[in-house]
């Protein structure tokens, strides 16, 4: 009985490949290569393709590698696969490096740095030729093992404090930034933040941007307004939220660090019976790929991952080609994508509904804001200007302490600057 099965073919050696054509084996090595093929000519180069294609010739890698000293390999370092943001990022890295013949090898490295190290190590010992890592903190052991062994590195996504390589990150700063003040400008004054992990880049620096632009416009950061997540997931999101509100019960805003964080203040806000935009409105970061597809599509920021990856490719390839340049930070601008989870607040809840029942534990509790008449603004101009709140009072029902009203302290602040001008 005969077996359907049949036999493998025999593989092709490059020798073989040039006895086949008439050529030297050399003469094909330059052929199959689209970098030296200008140096053979034309008509024996399409002999040489032809017959390797007919004969199903594949190049040897390990061969080659010890022939040219490369490996032709990237090895792309992410700390969680499964999140949605580093597909197009993955995508732009593998774009630009197949352009040039480089293949990559994704590994999932997750948060564990002992985990992280065994993955390095063993990319390293495969001889890839470079490493994007979207997984370093701020000050990395890691990165500084990847220099002393030599490897080409550069950061995406997440930068080191010290730039002692190559990166490519959104303006971290700006992005937080651009999303208080779309939420401000909806009239929110109660906003709070889902903050990141603060030994990662994108966590410290886009806290840093949503406090600076609470400070510019003067409002109130109570104690329990920031809750910063322990890693970048919806679980997480969910128990920072759930924190907030315990904390403070009157926030009519939330800006999320990432889009999955915000993805679990919407779980959280939902099991508090708060609806989003109605009660709490959200903005996520780095609009990741479906986030127009839940609901309410959310209102996040843009930072153009796919771009960013390209950029980290780009940067790899000028170092493994031989360049002596500093080590570059590549920043690419964060734009608002406006959808549906963000809403100007309701009345009821930013301004009469607190001053009964949301009082921040240790903080502020917004109160409505007294009614602006002619000798209110008369008064409010032959006061001198003062960035200070108003002096505390006894408060009238002993339960309920008496708080600074960031609402009306800001509208007096606006009041009196436009009195005095």
């Amino acid at each position: 009985m005969t077996s359907s099965v049949s036999e493998p073919r025999p593989r092709v050696n490059l020798r073989r490949l040039a006895d086949e054509v008439g050529v030297h084996p050399s003469t094909v090595s330059r052929a199959l290569d689209p970098a030296k093929r200008h140096l053979v000519a034309d008509d024996v180069a399409d002999r040489i393709i032809a017959a390797a294609r007919a004969l199903g010739y594949r190049p040897n890698p390990v061969a080659a590698s010890l022939r040219t000293r490369r490996s032709t390999l990237v090895g792309v370092l992410v700390p969680d696969i499964t999140n949605p943001v580093f597909s197009p990022i993955i995508s732009g890295i593998a774009e630009v490096l197949g352009a040039e013949g480089y293949s990559t090898i994704v590994a999932d490295a997750g948060s564990e740095f002992g985990a992280r190290m065994a993955l390095v190590d063993e990319l390293i010992a495969r001889r890839v030729d470079g490493l994007v890592l979207a997984t370093v903190s701020r000050d990395d052991p890691m990165l500084e093992h990847c220099l002393a062994e030599g490897i080409h590195v550069v950061l995406v996504n997440r930068a080191d404090d010290a730039d002692r390589a190559p990166s490519v990150v959104s303006d971290d700063v700006a992005g937080m930034r651009v999303a208080v003040e779309h939420l401000h400008r909806l009239g929110h004054r109660a906003i709070g933040h889902l903050a990141g992990p603060s030994t990662l880049s994108t966590g410290h620096l886009r806290r840093l941007g949503f406090e600076q632009v609470m400070r510019e416009h003067r409002l109130a950061v109570p104690a329990g307004a920031i809750v910063e997540a322990r890693s970048y997931d919806r679980d997480e999101g969910e128990r920072a939220t759930a924190a907030m509100l315990d904390a403070c019960p009157g926030i009519t805003a939330i800006a999320a660090a990432n889009d999955l964080l915000a993805l679990g203040a919407y779980k959280a806000l939902a099991a508090r019976g708060l609806a989003c935009p109605a009660d709490v409105s959200v903005v996520g970061h780095n609009d990741m790929p479906l986030v127009d597809m839940v609901e309410p599509p959310l209102t996040t920021i843009r930072i153009g991952p796919r771009d960013m990856g390209r950029d980290a490719a780009r940067l790899l390839l000028e170092r493994m080609t031989g360049s002596t340049l500093p080590a570059r930070r590549i920043v690419l601008a964060p734009d608002l994508v406006q959808r549906a989870s963000t809403a100007p607040p309701r009345a009821d809840r930013s301004a009469a509904a607190p001053a009964v029942s949301a009082v921040l534990k240790g903080g502020y509790v917004l109160r409505p804001a007294p009614p602006l008449t002619c000798r209110s603004l008369s008064a409010a101009a032959r006061k001198p200007v003062s960035s200070r709140p108003p002096r505390r009072r006894r408060a009238a029902t002993p339960s309920l302490p008496h708080c600074w009203n960031p609402i009306a302290h800001d509208k007096l602040r606006l009041t009196r600057r436009a009195v005095s001008t």
